[in-house]
């Protein structure tokens, strides 16, 4: 049993130098999570904590300042051997928390909740938690949005390296393209993959499909598409471009993935999403140029009443076609995001019936080149006025075919995302 137990210790440490995350500089990813925390459990301190061999490091620490304390003892380090939510709703009166300075000492803990931050392999990198100086009892449902937000700090830490291995495999792509063509197209695709979701889904009541075909397939492109479980019967769906190529593109389109993500948990409004998203990208560069386009809907699945929230920050606003006929645009074109500050985006809430379907899809969808003159809206409209009772995905192939049928020279990465309400 020792011997068990010192080997997970190892593996988990393995997985915390893995991450590269010990001694990073602040990051407001990880701030914008730890004061949402705060604001939503009404406490005075969150923490997003890793574990390290001997003491307890605050990736960020709202609340408190202070940057790291020994591990032992440390109630993060008893957290972290534990899979559920541990709570100590009354730290005076509680024996596991006792002998904790933090609780015999001047700074007088009552309570503490956290939720553990587990990677895909089952290895816990510390926790996310929150405490009070006041006892209080913590729902189910509360650990249960606790154990949401730390989902969302490993997503974070899971899109941030991957934007870094991104980083450090387009270096290598360009070393090689040049004698290994094939090879860099290979690796490119590999890293695109990345920043896309690794499978679609699957959303009851809902047909769903998408498609990702890059311009270059030995450049790693800006353009994206996600699908974001907010809720029971609540799904997120974004899709967006990234100004520009390369491993630039490639981190951008990692950081507006996972602020759409966390942003999404909290605020009911896509217009909010995309404030968030914007101010989050002005914050990150000061880059001009370095804008994208997006589109974030909210899909409810409500059997009583489906719907599509819609806010576009400068993106093309989604096709949605009826089943009784009909294909229109729907939503209110906004400011690209990244752009300007104070930049302000407005939902547009579209009914759906049994059989409607809706299309997102990125500018290089209509900017491919037939000849002299671009694809255009038509060939898609026609596809869509025809294809009322066939699958998502027959769509997706439908309009793939007929780009290739018009002989379109596509000049940049095209994302689709078709779904059906069945």
């Amino acid at each position: 049993m020792v011997d068990t137990l010192v080997e997970r210790e190892a593996q988990r440490l393995a997985a915390v130098e893995r991450y590269e995350i010990l001694d990073t500089p602040p990051d407001g990813t990880f701030d914008r999570i730890t004061t949402l925390a705060a604001r939503i459990f009404k406490v005075p301190i969150a923490i997003v904590s890793i574990v390290d061999h001997d003491r307890i490091w605050f990736k960020s620490h709202h609340g408190l300042d202070v940057k790291q304390l020994d591990r032992d003892p440390g109630l993060c380090a008893s957290a972290i051997m534990q899979t559920d939510p541990w709570i100590i709703n009354d730290a005076k009166i509680d024996p596991r928390a006792l002998a904790n300075p933090l609780v015999a000492g001047e700074f007088g803990l009552r309570f503490y909740a956290a939720a553990q931050l587990a990677t895909s392999e089952g290895h816990n990198l510390g926790t996310l938690c929150i405490i009070d100086k006041e006892p209080r009892q913590f729902t189910a449902d509360e650990a249960k949005t606790l154990q949401d937000l730390a989902s969302i700090v490993v997503d974070a830490l899971e899109l941030r390296i991957a934007a870094r291995n991104t980083v450090r495999m387009e270096r290598t792509v360009r070393e090689v393209i040049t004698e290994e063509k094939d090879n860099a197209e290979a690796l490119a695709q590999a890293l695109q993959t990345s920043l896309l979701p690794p499978h679609m889904p699957h959303i009851p009541g809902v047909d769903l499909a998408a498609l990702y075909s890059p311009a270059d397939r030995a450049v790693v492109g800006g353009d994206f598409y996600d699908i974001i479980p907010i809720a029971d019967e609540l799904w997120g769906i974004a899709i967006g471009d990234i100004c520009g190529k390369g491993a630039k593109a490639a981190a951008r389109t990692a950081l507006a993935r996972y602020t759409i993500r966390a942003a999404a948990i909290q605020e009911a409004s896509p217009a909010k999403v995309l404030a968030l998203l914007n101010a989050a990208l002005l914050k990150d560069s000061e880059e001009s140029s370095q804008f994208c386009t997006v589109c974030f809907a909210v899909l409810s699945t409500d059997p009583k009443d489906p719907s599509l929230t819609i806010a576009s920050a400068g993106h093309p606003l989604p096709l949605i076609f009826g089943a009784r006929g009909g294909v229109k645009r729907r939503g209110t074109p906004g400011v690209v995001a990244g752009a300007f500050e104070d930049s302000a985006y407005t939902d547009t809430h579209v009914s759906l019936r049994r059989g409607d379907r809706a299309l997102f899809y990125t500018d290089g969808l209509t900017e491919a080149r037939v000849g002299e003159k671009l694809f255009g809206l038509e060939p898609v409209l026609k596809i869509l006025r025809r294809s009322s009772n066939i699958e998502s995905q027959q769509i997706i192939e439908r309009i793939r075919a007929a780009l290739i049928a018009e002989g379109a020279a596509q000049r940049d990465d095209i994302a689709l995302l078709s779904l059906r309400v069945n």
